[in-house]
């Protein structure tokens, strides 16, 4: 019933994770609505948002969703709001989050020299498939390699980790205190617009009351008497 009628490919899939049908600024706008609308106190949607904001600073693609859920839960803050403020390391950030991290990281660290975003990704999809070369060869008869997985770690893994967090953390302390007043600014202005609109609901309520008392006490015809029986 509330399926697709043609469902989307997995090419389809893929481009809308790169570029969303209505466009970025049309899903941050909803990302935005969800949050102002999640029924909780502001402080802990705040602290749901610093969760995801954090997280998303993090290397651990992949794992962004359930790395937010534990970070909001450790913090007590809303789960659905770190969720959804994972939105902040998209297709389109992640490059320059992971170029500015990394830098950070190497510099903090001593390292030299400067990475690319393209090379930092490649090198993390290489990882990723030497990984599952490694883990494959426990179980059959190919050879593991893991000085290429050290060398990634050191240089760009643990750097990453460093930077991100040093950042994620500056901007999500930033980002909890920035949002609580306007969480709180919502809800009031909800709040109040509920209250009116259970006033006027109530106000309307009681003019019809009294208009059908009116309506019934005016209205209505007086009864004739009875006429006489012939006998």
């Amino acid at each position: 019933m509330f399926k697709r009628r043609k469902p989307r490919s997995y090419g389809q899939m893929a481009s809308e994770l790169i570029y969303p049908r209505g466009g970025w600024r049309r899903a941050g706008t909803y990302v935005a609505h969800r949050l102002s609308r999640l029924p909780d106190q502001p402080h802990r949607i705040a602290r749901g948002v610093a969760a995801g904001v954090f997280v998303s600073f993090t290397p651990l693609f992949g794992f962004h969703f359930l790395s937010a859920a534990a970070v909001a839960w450790i913090i007590r803050g809303n789960v659905l709001a770190a969720l959804l403020a994972t939105f902040v390391g998209n297709p389109v950030t992640l490059p320059f989050i992971a170029l500015v991290s990394v830098g950070l990281g190497r510099k903090i660290l001593g390292l030299e020299g400067d990475l690319s975003p393209q090379f930092i990704f490649g090198e993390f999809s290489r990882a990723t498939g030497e990984l599952w070369h490694n883990l494959r060869s426990v179980f059959g008869s190919e050879v593991a390699h893991w000085h290429n997985l050290a060398d990634f770690f050191f240089e760009i893994f643990w750097p990453y980790v460093v930077g991100g967090g040093i950042l994620g953390l500056s901007v999500s302390v930033g980002t909890h205190y920035l949002t609580v007043p306007v969480f709180r600014a919502y809800h009031r202005r909800r709040e109040k617009k509920m209250a009116e609109r259970i006033a006027r609901a109530s106000t309307r309520a009681a003019e019809l009351a009294v208009a059908r008392a009116a309506e019934a006490e005016g209205g209505a015809a007086p009864r004739p008497a009875d006429s006489p029986r012939d006998i």
